[in-house]
């Protein structure tokens, strides 16, 4: 299924980054030229070392592990906390074709690109991968022009490798780290409901728009974590000892300190209240009486409802156990009287 993020680039996408120029006409011109420009055979190993193919291709494939590279750095910098799994999805959701096509044609790259004409008409299009300057082909009628196919996403890619070669790494990240950053964003939010947790970190500080660089919470006025604005990392040894942070966490820590009796009832979303106790899974928010979404085996849907000493303190869902427990937890906190976010 295709993600289409949101990014905010301020009223009227004041902020979004201009398009830099590359300076080599030489390059220049080879970013924008498709394969069928010159008709050459697709199906050849290798090119002749006096008779290298003139289109993009080998720029779209560079311009690929630079801008993964470039988007990775990205994340280690913007989300510090963020462990390799979720990077790695959303950074997949930022690279998305859908995405790249996008900014592609705000940038109106594919108005650049050289087709040969009489090949371009043959060619198909999809749903993410049309538009183009008409100026380009004058001579071809309404029916045909729709029917030119080339992909924006590779283009931008394209220009991104061809970036590189003309003036090294640091010029494409500077122009790549402003233009993705509002995406990173969008794509985080993202990652973070589909693993069941709110949409943003309590780390996030919206009047700066910056993650804290630690990673650390903050609640009732008190900095969770033993010495976490030094960034100290305890021993094993010293866990036991440490404040914990989250939801889950902290609702246990309390429990165990009252020494209460605490049960965790799991559900699919293929069964019905198996506790009888009217506070049920399918009345979770957003559901409606006794309906519940199944989960699949990649997309897993997991319900949850705590029970302390026997009476209902909370439910909650998420795609992992964790998720859903935690949830739970914190409608159970708020049982205790504890306040959280």
């Amino acid at each position: 299924m295709t993600i289409s993020l949101k990014p905010d680039f301020g009223p009227n996408d004041c902020f979004f980054p201009g398009l830099p120029k590359i300076r080599s006409l030489d390059i220049d011109l080879q970013v924008f030229t498709h394969r069928s420009f010159y008709a050459r055979a697709a199906h050849v190993f290798e090119d002749l070392p006096g008779d290298l193919s003139p289109d993009n291709e080998k720029f779209e494939h560079l311009g690929d592990s630079v801008l993964q590279t470039c988007i990775t750095t990205l994340l280690m910098e913007v989300f510090p906390g963020l462990r390799v799994g979720p990077a790695t999805k959303i950074r997949s959701m930022i690279v998305a074709n859908f995405t790249l096509a996008q900014i592609s044609q705000k940038y109106r790259l594919p108005d650049r690109l050289r087709l040969h004409p009489a090949q371009a008409i043959t060619l198909r299009a999809s749903s993410n991968i049309r538009g183009c300057s008409k100026f380009l082909y004058p001579e071809l009628t309404d029916p045909q022009f729709i029917a030119l196919n080339f992909h924006p996403a590779n283009v931008f890619e394209a220009f991104v490798g061809g970036l590189y070669v003309d003036q090294g790494l640091e010029p494409v990240q500077n122009w790549v780290y402003p233009l993705f950053r509002p995406y990173a964003i969008a794509a985080y939010r993202i990652a973070r409901e589909q693993h069941g947790l709110p949409a943003m970190s309590p780390s996030f500080d919206p009047s700066t728009g910056q993650f804290s660089s630690n990673g650390t919470h903050q609640a009732n006025g008190k900095l969770n974590g033993t010495n976490a604005q030094n960034g100290y990392h305890p021993e094993p040894s010293q866990l036991g000892n440490m404040s914990t942070i989250g939801h889950l966490a902290l609702f246990n820590q309390h429990v165990q300190r009252s020494n209460k009796q605490v049960e965790w009832v799991y559900s699919d979303g293929s069964e019905s209240d198996t506790a009888g106790d009217g506070n049920g899974y399918s009345d979770m928010p957003g559901l409606s009486p006794e309906v519940m979404v199944k989960g699949t085996k990649v997309t897993p849907v997991w319900y949850v409802k705590v029970i302390v000493d026997g009476q209902f303190f909370g439910k909650g869902r998420g795609n992992t156990k964790k998720a859903a427990r935690n949830e739970a937890a914190k409608e159970g906190l708020s049982m205790l009287g504890i306040e959280v976010w």
